[in-house]
């Protein structure tokens, strides 16, 4: 088969980020391969369209990124839609301890990680060192793990403002693969409201719940 580059770097590009046609029939080692790794990614051309697959240690994601190509094309299906996580659903008593934090720093912002060990397969709660922080504006250090240890979850409050994703979480979340919440209206009698999607290949997923335990509600 010819070299997809004649560029080293290119070349290196491509291999790193591969993109794969799906066979009309039988199975794609090469894509079955990603799906079944520790980490890796790929995407994948379909009859009905194009394909992102990601994997990570705490990860199991297929998310269609294209609507069908509208030329003939001679491939199978991309197949469905699959975002599972490898790691379960998160403690609900860790959203608690989140939530006691989040209120004890009213009316200021503040953030919490939910950290995952893959060696373990216990969760944690780390409370990320805080540089500035008022009702409106959040400065804090991001961390650095161990290749065994996963941040999954980056939360960060709202005080008592709206939940939403502002341009700089925007910024903040565009290259990395994690699941991002943001909680507002704390304190309010109505209770807490969190905003969730899920940042990977560069996309802002929509979530169809919460990742804690024992709850149901989309989120």
């Amino acid at each position: 088969m010819a070299m997809l580059a004649d560029d080293p770097t290119s070349a290196a590009i491509l291999a790193a980020a591969p993109c794969f046609p799906v066979p009309p029939s039988g199975r794609s080692p090469a894509i079955d391969a990603v799906r079944a790794s520790r980490t890796g990614h790929c995407l994948t051309v379909g009859r009905d369209g194009v394909s992102l697959i990601v994997r990570r240690p705490w990860l199991e994601l297929d998310v269609p990124v294209t609507p069908p190509i509208p030329a003939y094309l001679p491939y199978g299906s991309i197949g469905e839609r699959r975002a599972n996580l490898r790691c379960g659903l998160i403690p609900r008593e860790i959203l608690d301890r989140i939530l006691d934090h989040f209120l004890s720093a009213l009316p200021n912002e503040a953030a919490a990680f939910v950290i995952w060990d893959e060696d373990d397969r216990e969760f944690s709660l780390h409370f990320p060192q805080i540089d500035e922080a008022t009702p409106s504006r959040l400065i804090y250090r991001t961390l650095v793990l161990p290749a065994q240890r996963h941040m999954i979850c980056d939360i960060h409050s709202h005080g008592h403002g709206a939940a939403f994703f502002s341009a700089t979480d925007d910024r903040d979340d565009a290259h990395a693969t994690k699941i991002s919440l943001v909680i507002g209206r704390l304190g309010h009698p109505d209770g807490p409201v969190i905003a969730s999607r899920l940042c990977a290949g560069g996309m802002f997923l929509p979530m169809p719940r919460n990742p804690f335990s024992g709850d149901d509600n989309a989120a």
